[in-house]
């Protein structure tokens, strides 16, 4: 448990057997209530965690007063619907997150064209739509992880006396929740103490390409610049005095735009020539995350003005300035 002022935070810590460590959520003691911050995957692992979590410290389920998830991913918000099913109350998200989080029939569909319509220009071609076409594969949103009950929008820049956040790049929804008194951050996927945070490119509520990588820069800026001794993380360890890791983090993101730089002055001029000659066999089996990390990295660097590009044959053209 971390204790400080008013406030007492005891995390669920799932172990996992990947290079994320663990997953993590947490239980945010203040006053009279009792908030979830994230709720796991939805497994009997992160279920019965909970459980233990809460016995632990004197609580039951039913002590919960309130949900509020980060972003949409599925292991942030997994056990949502067994809590709520047993135990009715509110939960919270950024109004983002809302339409992935109920399947919006209408969302998909755009999501699934927008995925499909990128790999093209990309150059991947039939990888592409074999990508697009894969249920299992993170473009398509599966309607059995839908959340059922009402889902709240968060939209004040204060609820449950954090300051809300907007930190977008790992997800286009992501926030995180700031207590300036006990200056202890809850930033999601964010900042993840053993490896870089994915900046996955999505379309947003109205198709448009996120700039992922350029928004994770700008998010990790903002949060160095605040005042932040403790930041919760989604995975892995807690990380105290988080200022040199931020520092890192944002100076990974030149050090990796610069390789890009490199490859296509070596006359590799596709997102998809210089996803497959920088990761060769691990790009079809992680496609979708290299494609975002390619695209993303393109994307900042055509932004800062070092790269632009030109359309040929319905394919994107990259070369240095």
């Amino acid at each position: 448990m971390f204790k400080k002022n008013n406030m007492e935070v005891s995390p669920v810590i799932v172990p996992a057997s990947n290079k994320l460590k663990s997953y993590n959520f947490f239980l945010v003691k203040q006053e009279n209530s009792l908030t979830l911050i994230d709720a796991g995957l939805n497994t009997d692992d992160c279920w019965n965690s909970l459980q233990r979590t809460l016995k632990v410290h004197g609580y039951t389920l039913t002590d919960i007063t309130g949900i509020i998830l980060t972003h949409h991913h599925t292991d942030h918000v997994g056990l949502v619907n067994r809590i709520v099913s047993t135990h009715s109350i509110p939960v919270y998200a950024h109004p983002y997150a809302i339409l992935v989080l109920k399947r919006d029939s209408e969302y998909i569909k755009m999501r699934v064209e927008f995925f499909r319509k990128l790999y093209q220009q990309m150059g991947c071609g039939d990888m592409g739509e074999r990508q697009v076409a894969n249920l299992y594969n993170p473009i398509s949103l599966h309607e059995d992880e839908k959340i059922h009950c009402e889902i709240q929008q968060i939209t004040d820049n204060k609820l449950f006396g954090f300051d809300i956040l907007d930190i977008p790049g790992h997800s286009p929804d992501q926030i995180a929740f700031y207590h300036k008194e006990c200056k202890w951050l809850f930033a999601g996927d964010l900042l993840i103490e053993n490896l870089p945070s994915n900046a996955f490119i999505e379309p947003d509520v109205d198709g448009n390409r996120t700039k992922s990588l350029l928004q994770q820069r700008q998010s990790l800026e903002k949060c160095l610049s605040m005042d932040v001794e403790l930041v919760f993380s989604g995975h892995g360890n807690m990380i105290e005095n988080p200022v040199d890791l931020l520092k890192e983090r944002i100076k990974e993101i030149d050090v990796k735009a610069g390789i890009y730089i490199n490859m296509i002055k070596s006359g590799i001029s596709t997102a998809s020539g210089i996803a497959q000659l920088r990761y060769k066999e691990k790009y079809e089996k992680h496609f979708f995350n290299i494609m975002s990390e390619v695209t993303g990295t393109l994307d900042y660097l055509e932004l800062q003005g070092k790269i632009n590009k030109e359309m040929k044959k319905g394919i994107w053209h990259y070369y240095c300035n």
